[in-house]
């Protein structure tokens, strides 16, 4: 692509980006814009931030940090520079191919994922936690206090939200390091193994968050999120697999709030409500559907 003088500039703050180069920007980026660079060196992806990053509880720095350690655990992406005051992140290009949503529900690379996500929760802690049920609140505040849309029902749900993490915290698991936001396209299989990209949300969580948020990115099958979860940790355990579903369901539950709030001040040309009444509608059936109260029952129960 040509560059513009604006971007010309930001390539140039980063001595790896000088000099004859090849510049590609990539699809998919919903909170910031990304150009994959080639130089005589090597390949990079630098990552512009989009305005009003931090609704959405976004830390830039915190984002940075984390994918150092994720890095140095082998698994995210090497940090080549970061310029703060430009909000720009330059990584290493990785190549492989990246996943879809349809090539994790084929579920013959889900014990693939589970080692990739073990490695990654063996990192170096993070600096920041990521507490689902405070940031969806937090989005709560923010939808209402701007009068941003809110699905029919969605305040309905809010004791049922209440009983999840009431259960949640008679067995805490404890937090590891967490990407928090597997989408299947931050799996990038290099070869019989996955990296992971994409630490904007990253920050020490339950590992069974990033399982059940991985089942709900993809739309797995409820069969495939058990044999996740069962790779694992390396045994079925009921009460992981209960934990993982419920997380799943915040997610979608709380990533609903993240697409009003993009719907709202988000000049990016995607549908993001659309986006988000999907994830609610499969909230909206896990909460009224038959297993909810088994769910709450088996997640406080030892094996």
């Amino acid at each position: 692509m040509a560059e513009n003088p604006a971007l010309a500039e930001l390539l140039d703050m980063v001595p790896a980006l000088r000099g004859e180069r090849t510049v590609t920007e990539l699809a998919g980026g919903l909170t910031n814009t990304n150009y994959k660079v080639v130089t005589a060196d090597g390949a990079y992806v630098m990552r512009v931030s989009a305005k009003d990053a931090g609704l959405l509880a976004i830390d830039r720095e915190n984002e940075y940090l984390n994918s150092v350690s994720a890095a140095e655990a082998g698994v995210g992406a090497e940090v080549v520079d970061y310029v703060p005051q430009h909000s720009l992140l330059v990584l290493e290009f990785i190549e492989g191919h990246t996943q879809s949503a349809e090539d994790l529900r084929r579920g013959d690379k889900l014990e693939m994922v589970a080692a990739a996500c073990r490695q990654l929760h063996s990192a170096a802690p993070f600096r920041d936690d990521f507490n689902m049920f405070r940031i969806q609140h937090r989005y709560l505040g923010l939808v209402q206090e701007r009068g941003f849309r809110l699905p029919d029902r969605y305040l309905e749900f809010e004791p049922q939200v209440r009983r999840i993490e009431a259960a949640m915290a008679v067995r805490d698991e404890g937090t590891v390091p967490c990407n928090n936001d597997l989408l299947a396209e931050n799996f990038i299989d290099t070869g019989g193994a996955f990296r992971l990209i994409d630490y904007e949300y990253s920050g020490m969580n339950d590992a069974c968050f990033e399982l059940g948020n991985v089942w709900s990115e993809s739309n797995l099958s409820l069969d495939q999120l058990d044999e996740l979860v069962t790779h694992y940790y390396g045994r079925r355990l009921r009460n992981r697999i209960a934990r993982a579903r419920l997380w799943g369901l915040m997610s979608k539950y709380g990533w609903t709030l993240w697409a009003s709030i993009q719907d709202g001040v988000s000049d990016i040309d995607f549908d993001f409500w659309q986006w988000g009444m999907e994830k609610y509608e499969r909230a909206v059936a896990e909460f009224d559907g038959p297993d909810f109260e088994r769910l709450l029952d088996e997640v406080v129960r030892e094996d």
